[in-house]
């Protein structure tokens, strides 16, 4: 994710897609399909109020921009999760062994959406579960796949929908995906922060993000918000 590894940032969205084809969307993009929901889901409570949730499933910029048009979704931070607070720093996960994972700290009503949901959409349209330390074209621990529960009714629940979707036989590989108790979560440097709606025309948000956000409003209308 940093200006050495995509030394095409600058090229346009446009010129982005012109170049690659209008249908050479990343093969996520191309399997992104609308999950089954979870048969485990917490009640929708009747009082407004906050909870917290927290995913890993790949580059944090794609992720949050996924979670920022979820309606229901209060606020976004994207960070770390995983390791230290000493080593909470971009330069250093991105060598791939603080432990830490590129991590998305979501702030949601459950009045409006409830963490099954959110889990629905994760794994409906943001990451991957059967990429093994990557997704698409990022590789490293600091890319897995993971859950990172806030409460043993999340636990709870993220531990039955990974037995339902690996049950249903939905995916030709194994779920890979880490379930893990949230031990902290330490927000990203400043210009990480919304990235992907800050840059709409960097070339690596064209091609591996915004078909994400495309997908989410085609596949959940009714939670989709612009």
């Amino acid at each position: 994710m940093s200006t050495r590894r995509h030394p095409l940032r600058t090229l346009s969205a446009a010129l982005a897609l012109s170049l690659l084809g209008a249908c050479a969307l990343p093969p996520a993009a191309e399997a992104a399909a609308k999950l089954p929901a979870p048969l485990l889901d917490a009640p929708r409570t009747a009082t407004h109020g906050e909870q917290v949730a927290v995913f890993a499933g790949g580059c944090f910029w794609g992720v949050q921009d996924v979670f920022e048009h979820v309606r229901g979704v209060r606020k976004t931070w994207a960070g770390y999760s995983g390791g230290s607070a000493a080593t909470a720093h971009y330069d250093q996960v991105s060598e791939g062994d603080t432990g830490h994972a590129e991590s998305v700290k979501v702030l949601f009503d459950p009045a409006q959406v409830s963490y099954g949901q959110l889990l629905q959409v994760f794994f409906s349209v943001a990451a991957d579960p059967t990429q093994f330390d990557r997704q698409g074209p990022d590789s490293g621990t600091q890319y897995r796949s993971a859950i990172f529960y806030a409460s043993p009714e999340q636990q709870r629940i993220a531990g039955a929908y990974l037995a339902q979707l690996g049950k249903a036989g939905i995916y030709t590989a194994p779920i890979v995906t880490q379930l893990v108790p949230l031990q902290a979560f330490y927000p990203a440097e400043d210009w990480h922060q919304d990235y992907a709606s800050r840059h709409p025309g960097d070339l690596y948000i064209a091609i591996n993000d915004a078909p994400k956000v495309t997908h989410l409003r085609q596949l959940f209308p009714v939670l989709y918000l612009p």
